[in-house]
């Protein structure tokens, strides 16, 4: 299909080509067909991307876009859902299940000048334990078991499968941060070793205008906590990212990649060598959704 850009979709896409060039995008594909060499290159170019950047695309990740493809449509179908069945899974005390829209803030972020709640609404799981293991049993923080919305078959099955395939591709990642720090590859795999994980499945209502002249924002500005955040972007764009120089850049989507950003774990692990990039999100198309997987 032929597409005529106008004026403002050429600024559009001036905008995100400019983006592209501050957001690098690795290629995972030679290292996992095990060309020789290619895990120092790519460790040493995501050493660059982490000191200057925090955010990058990743390409060749292996997984299946036939998965990522069943993970968003099941979240369409999850969020589709009735208020009222969706809170029969509200989030419980390990934070797994159903947080409605206005159900979060980032008051903790100082980047946050407008800490009112965020405008979306989310699913989450960790990883799937069985009753009898001794964390779940001890009622450790963030041990307790997942919630699954009833009657909606299939959705556990495919949030398991991707939450698999996300882990999979994790364990990969670290052993590229290892090499990026100049350490053995396997340096942080004990760390990491039946370690936490969590799926989120995002879904952001289009903001009105009074809200964005407000600015209130589907996730105001923040910092992520965790080791680091694989995002897969649906059609819709609303990820901003602040770089150095303090200037928002929205993040366009680039078909099959995720968006990976280090967190606040790495950062502190790299003795703030590694940026943990602050972000934000808003949907600005005025009719779709938003969804992030």
């Amino acid at each position: 299909m032929e597409h005529a850009y106008g004026s403002e979709d050429i600024g559009r896409k001036a905008s995100a080509n400019a983006v592209l060039d501050k957001v690098p995008t690795l290629d995972l594909g030679p290292w996992l067909a095990g060309q020789p060499g290619a895990l120092d290159q790519l460790a040493a170019q995501l050493r660059e991307v982490l000191e200057r950047v925090g955010f990058f695309y990743l390409i060749n990740h292996g997984v299946p876009q036939s998965l990522i493809d069943r993970t968003f449509a099941e979240g369409r179908r999850f969020h589709s859902l009735p208020l009222e069945r969706k809170l029969e899974i509200k989030l419980n005390t390990s934070v797994n299940g159903y947080m409605p829209v206005k159900g979060s803030s980032d008051r903790h972020s100082k980047m946050n000048k407008n800490p009112a709640p965020n405008e979306n609404e989310s699913f989450f799981a960790h990883r799937e334990r069985d009753p009898n293991d001794p964390a779940v049993k001890a009622g450790r923080d963030f041990r307790g078991p997942n919630q699954w919305p009833r009657d909606l078959p299939g959705f556990k099955e495919t949030v398991l499968e991707y939450k698999a395939a996300l882990e999979s591709l994790g364990q990969k990642m670290i052993r590229v941060f290892a090499r990026a720090v100049d350490l053995p590859e396997d340096y942080f795999a004990p760390y990491f070793y039946n370690g936490e994980l969590s799926t989120r499945l995002l879904h952001y209502l289009p903001a009105t205008r009074e809200q964005i002249e407000s600015g209130v924002f589907g996730h105001g500005a923040h910092t992520d906590r965790n080791f680091m955040t694989f995002v897969a972007q649906s059609d819709v764009e609303g990820l901003e990212i602040l770089t150095t120089r303090s200037e928002w850049l929205g993040a366009p989507i680039v078909p099959g990649a995720f968006v990976v950003n280090a967190g606040d774990t790495l950062r502190r692990w790299s003795n703030d060598r590694f940026l943990s990039t602050p972000h934000r999100v808003q949907n600005k198309s005025g009719t779709d959704p938003i969804l992030f997987v």
